[in-house]
């Protein structure tokens, strides 16, 4: 007799690293968090949602459609506004080329944050057993999901500006003698000021891995999807935008495009996008139905007044110049404390720093370095969490992810230099 009647899904999804991270900080409420992805308390736009929010309720014509259910791809209004934004930043970056239809409301679907839409999208296309290439590192919530689902991910190492296109190749040829570029079925990159790296992915990258994945399609027998993850791109401090693989030619059809509305406005609100090509999106939208009918009226009614106001856009000015004042004070204490052995590389948008210690020394979660960071008040991401669990290398254990997203300046100048002790110490 059985021992659970879980599923087999149920029984092999393992707990998210994220969660004893989170219970960690919970329980120690003096404790230093360098690793929580929280945005930035100060800067949440309180004032002015209440007064969305009173505007939006003030009488039954206004408040009677944000409070009833929606339909399952999204408002309306909110999917256009949508498209609209997304088109004109990849125009403004006078990169490839915009095909008005690749933006269209009738691509869009909006979800409960974009987390929900990578797992729908993952369900949607993956089998047990199945394969996905991710950046080595990537998002470790992403790694999450493919456990859960049984998926197989193969890494494939970052450069200064993006995926390392010929070990991409090398990695492609390699399923395909090994008979398993069938079972490949998309490859997932975070493009914008990545977490945890804050990399971003330049456009020359982006296309030419999508003609890679086109040229291994033939031996595929069918399409390979470029998952192109856009969560941290209005969050960009420094330098130039660059425009998303749906603007590369041969984009259409084979990019799925994700952006959120939590990281840049209020994490709160819990809205993500994505731009999905068909059959993926009809796909989604059936298995979307039946987790939630669609996302919540209330908050897609919300966002759609501020991006219409221009109330989005302040608010997006005004943290974007927030977080460069917290990067540069994490950058000085960097300096100030890290012994000589660790490098970095500054970021120019999003909320993290990357640290990487001399590869003999162990930074992962059972390691001396953690553990003596714990005991000195400071917490971090173990960079090994951001690694794949890819049968063809061994997992990097010397690498370490720093948020200045949430944390003050007391705290993020304060839990540096105890870090640095403890590597002072260690090193």
């Amino acid at each position: 007799m059985r021992t659970t009647a879980l599923s087999i899904l149920g029984r092999r999804t393992a707990a998210p690293p994220i969660s004893w991270l989170m219970d960690l900080t919970l329980s120690r409420p003096r404790l230093i968090s360098l690793a929580a992805g929280f945005t930035d308390n100060a800067t949440l736009p309180v004032t002015e949602a209440r007064a969305v929010l009173d505007d939006l309720l003030s009488g039954r014509r206004t408040g009677e459609p944000a409070l009833q259910y929606g339909s399952t791809p999204g408002l309306p209004t909110l999917r256009e506004l949508t498209g609209a934004r997304v088109r004109a930043q990849d125009r403004a970056t006078g990169e490839g080329r915009v095909h008005e239809e690749s933006y269209a409301p009738a691509m869009l679907v909006i979800a409960h944050g974009s987390q929900q839409l990578l797992y729908l999208i993952t369900e949607v296309l993956c089998d047990p057993g199945d394969v996905v290439i991710v950046e080595d590192p990537t998002y470790f919530v992403f790694l999450g999901i493919l456990q859960s689902r049984g998926v197989e991910a193969r890494g494939v190492r970052l450069e200064p500006d993006g995926l390392d296109l010929a070990r991409l190749e090398e990695v492609l040829a390699g399923l395909k003698r090994e008979g398993r570029l069938p079972r490949l079925k998309l490859v997932y990159l975070v493009t914008y000021h990545q977490n945890p790296t804050a990399t971003t992915t330049g456009f020359a990258k982006k296309a030419a891995a999508l003609d890679l994945l086109r040229h291994y399609e033939r031996a595929a027998g069918h399409p390979i999807y470029l998952l192109e993850d856009a969560a941290y791109r209005e969050l960009g401090f420094a330098g130039a935008d660059t425009a998303s693989a749906l603007a590369a030619a041969g984009a259409r059809g084979r990019v799925i495009y994700t952006g959120t509305y939590s990281k840049p406005f209020a994490t709160g609100v819990r809205v993500g996008f994505g731009l999905l090509p068909e059959p993926v999106r009809s796909a989604v939208l059936r298995v979307k139905g039946n987790h939630d009918f669609g996302t919540s009226s209330l908050i897609q009614h919300l966002l759609a007044h501020v991006l219409a106001t221009g109330v989005y856009d302040r608010h997006v000015k005004a943290l974007r110049a927030r977080y460069a004042t917290k990067a540069g004070w994490m950058l000085g204490a960097l300096r100030r404390h890290f012994p000589e052995g660790v490098t970095w590389r500054e970021p120019r948008g999003g909320m993290y720093a990357w640290a990487r210690l001399p590869r003999s020394v162990r930074a992962g979660p059972r390691s001396g370095i953690f553990r003596r960071a714990l005991a000195a008040g400071v917490l971090y991401v173990p960079g090994q969490l951001c690694y794949a669990d890819d049968p063809t290398r061994r997992k990097p254990d010397h690498e370490m992810r720093l948020s200045f997203g949430n944390a003050g300046e007391r705290e993020i100048k304060e839990g540096i230099r105890l870090l640095g002790r403890v590597l002072s110490a260690s090193l």
